[in-house]
């Protein structure tokens, strides 16, 4: 039994964990300053009335109190506070001390770099680029990999097309002018930016303007860093496809990767990776040649790794040597791109870190930003804050993970942040609010309104039904709301916006046609809204879960010699090869599915994809649901609901008990680039058609719909399924 825990024994109190021993607590610390307090003023007395014998008795006497209640002071807190949920308490007096004496500075004397400090952490930028050179932190001179290039360590990039056809240039972000935009003791914000011209567009250099900041605060660990773009009306046209901002460490401190509380690991190096098997695509390879055996037989793929956006608030890298944690908080996905559950990378091999602030991951074109000849723009995006954390001893690494969710939390209370100096990133009062209730009319689910449980609500740049899954270019501001529907919408940028929504459990889109303008201090109360999904008529049967992602459907076991151990328990779909188990599953014919009596979460297959007859060769494949109609009603029409969780160059083709009909009864054209499949996600962006079939299509007993995947080029071009919904005619 340790010293603490024995006290704590003696004096009958178990580790301060329970409300009733922590107002014990309170009282006896309450109870001990007082007595301190009151010593002090005797003591004090005392002091003044140094000719009279007896008051120097009394000093000498208040004073040794004084001393003694001190002592008592340090053993409560030392031994009845429970300091695993803490900071040690010869830290906290250290940080406390730090955080009191150290002031934030700034170095410029160097010609080429700057350096900021304030006691705690020291930051390193090159001068006038603005990358990140160097992070010093806790005895490590550089958490960053300093045998990289200078300008491969920290650094923002854009991947851009150019009007001529070349397309995907990555171009890192590099300034030209170098500015101090605060200094004093408490803050230090710097400003590195570049101004595009036409000489810089002779050079090939992307039309944008770019002001990086970064901004080092009195007593904070780590850093804040954002940046703003802007297009000047009257530039060229150009499509962006990525923006983001890389970290790159030390590859000999960085070896566990913590993305969630069930999603940590320790990683392969970037050497094993290098000296693995490649796989179906460069991102995947086979760790057949490991320094360390733990990771050896694995499948290694940094998409393996994606969040939605929603879940992606902090993710990041643990030392052991010394124990100490570097992580990516995002306190705010305003700044990102179609919605709440756009999947974007974390982090992977390297050791790196991201930041996505946008990109076509698990979209595809669709979400390019696309500029027209003369269109201006701008947009803030971040800040972000990267955030260091220690504990003494390694074998309470794990309290790092534990301490950086709590410094997400601390984040996401504070945001929008108070202390930037940029007037393009309003701060609260300057900000609206948007409130109200979302109710569902479905008169085949209820003669009553339905409360929108659970759904998610957005403003979003004004647009058509669900075009919020596919802009970039603006802000985005989403909530999900309450169990009756009513949702608050807070610390909205002024501007013009849609109200958009779509509920778990319900198909299709909703989108108000008020449109909204926030200014600042306004709150905007919408009252009850009331969305009709699409609905024709009765069910006569469903297939899966109106959720816009294939999770509840088959996802088969992963080859035994190609798995990811991190998903052997959990989102089994991230593992690698899961296309070709329907060529194993399903080698001879194809899925059959049979109303009333099959199973969707064993019998039908989570992602609808050629089969593979031979080594480079593919062919489409035809799925069948087979049910039984009684009562056709000759004269009525016929709806198929048919939602999309993904699709990736594919065209579904619909035919009703006719698998050779001539054009197809239905087609969805060529559609997706999201390339989910391959990319490990269980959706990409979300399609729905309601698909009207006449009587004379259908018969009296068995049916089979036919759902043909007909395009065949690889084995990565398929479809994953929401849901199927068959509704009878409008009355029946």
């Amino acid at each position: 039994m340790g010293s603490r825990d024995w006290f704590r024994s003696r004096v009958g109190l178990k580790k301060a964990k329970d409300g009733t021993s922590k107002r014990v607590l309170k009282v006896l610390i309450s109870l001990s300053i007082a007595v301190t307090l009151r010593n002090l003023v005797e003591a004090k007395r005392g002091d003044s009335l140094k000719d009279v014998k007896m008051e120097k008795v009394n000093w000498s006497r208040h004073w040794l109190s004084l001393v003694g209640c001190l002592g008592v002071n340090l053993l409560v807190y030392f031994f009845l506070i429970d300091c695993s949920d803490k900071a040690p308490f010869r830290r906290i007096l250290s940080n406390v001390k730090d955080q009191e004496s150290s002031d934030v500075k700034l170095y410029t004397h160097n010609t080429f770099q700057v350096v900021v400090d304030n006691g705690l952490v020291q930051i390193i930028l090159s001068r006038p680029d603005g990358d990140v050179l160097g992070i010093k932190y806790n005895g490590i001179s550089n958490l960053l990999a300093d045998r990289n290039e200078k300008d491969d360590r920290g650094y923002w990039d854009v991947v851009w097309n150019q009007p001529d056809g070349r397309e995907g240039i990555v171009e890192r972000i590099a300034g030209t002018n170098f500015k101090i935009v605060t200094e004093h003791k408490d803050q230090v914000e710097l400003s590195f930016s570049k101004t595009w011209n036409l000489s810089s567009h002779e050079k090939g250099s992307v039309p944008l303007n770019v002001d990086r900041r970064y901004i080092l605060r009195r007593g904070i660990s780590g850093y804040y860093t954002y940046a703003i773009f802007e297009r000047v009306e009257g530039w060229p046209k150009v499509d962006l496809g990525q923006i983001r901002a890389v970290f790159k460490l030390k590859k000999d401190k960085f070896h566990y990767m913590a993305l969630s509380d069930d999603k940590q690991r320790i990683m392969p190096t970037q050497k094993d990776r290098e000296n693995s098997q490649a796989l179906a695509y460069p991102e995947a390879v086979l760790l057949t040649n490991t320094t360390n055996p733990r990771v050896r037989g694995e499948v290694d793929d940094k998409y393996q790794y994606s969040s939605e956006v929603k879940d992606n608030k902090v993710h990041g890298w643990i030392s052991l040597d010394p124990p100490v944690g570097f992580w990516i908080i995002t306190p705010s996905e305003e700044f990102r791109s179609a919605g709440p559950i756009k999947q974007e990378l974390t982090s992977h091999v390297g050791p790196t870190a991201l930041c996505m602030f946008m990109s076509t991951h698990y979209s595809g074109k669709d979400l390019e930003m696309k500029f027209e000849d003369r269109e201006p723009w701008k947009k803030v995006f971040g800040p972000i804050f990267v955030y260091l954390n220690s504990v003494s001893s390694k074998t309470d690494s794990q309290k790092l993970w534990v301490d950086a969710k709590k410094q997400m939390l601390l984040e996401v209370d504070s945001w929008p942040y108070n202390f930037t100096q940029s007037r393009d990133f309003p701060s609260v009062d300057q900000r609206g609010i948007v409130s109200g209730q979302l109710l569902i009319r479905d008169k085949y689910i209820s003669k009553r309104l339905i409360w929108g449980r659970s759904a998610y609500v957005g403003l979003a740049t004004p647009g058509e039904v669900g075009s919020w899954q596919r802009e970039s270019k603006g802000y985005q501001f989403w909530t999900q709301a309450d169990n009756e529907g009513h949702f608050v919408i807070k610390n909205v940028r002024p501007g013009d916006y849609n109200l958009y929504a779509w509920v778990p459990g319900i198909i299709g889109d909703y989108k108000n046609e008020t449109n909204i303008t926030i200014k600042p201090g306004w709150e905007i109360k919408m009252g009850a809204l009331v969305y009709e999904p699409p609905r024709h008529g009765p069910t006569l049967w469903e297939i899966g879960i109106p959720d816009r992602t294939a999770a509840e459907f088959y996802v088969p076991d992963p080859y035994p010699t190609l798995t990811n151990r991190l998903y052997n328990h959990s989102e089994k779909f991230r593992q690698y090869g899961l296309w070709d188990r329907y060529t194993d599953l399903y080698h001879d014919e194809d899925l059959i599915y049979t109303i009333n009596v099959s199973d969707y979460r064993k019998d039908w297959f989570f992602a609808h994809v050629n089969r593979n007859i031979n080594n480079g060769t593919y062919e489409s494949t035809t799925w069948q649901i087979k049910f039984e109609l009684h009562n056709l009603n000759k004269n009525g029409t016929y709806t198929l609901q048919l939602a999309l969780a993904s699709a990736s160059a594919a065209e579904v083709q619909v035919r009703f008990n006719d698998a050779s009909a001539q054009p197809a009864h239905f087609s969805t054209g060529f559609i997706g680039r999201d390339n989910a499949i391959a990319r490990h996600g269980i959706h990409g962006l979300y399609w729905l058609y309601s698909i009207t079939a006449t009587s004379n299509l259908f018969h009296e007993g068995n049916n089979t719909i036919y759902l043909r995947q007909s395009r065949s080029g690889n084995t990565f071009q398929g479809v994953m399924y929401d849901y199927l919904r068959l509704e009878g005619p409008p009355g029946a």
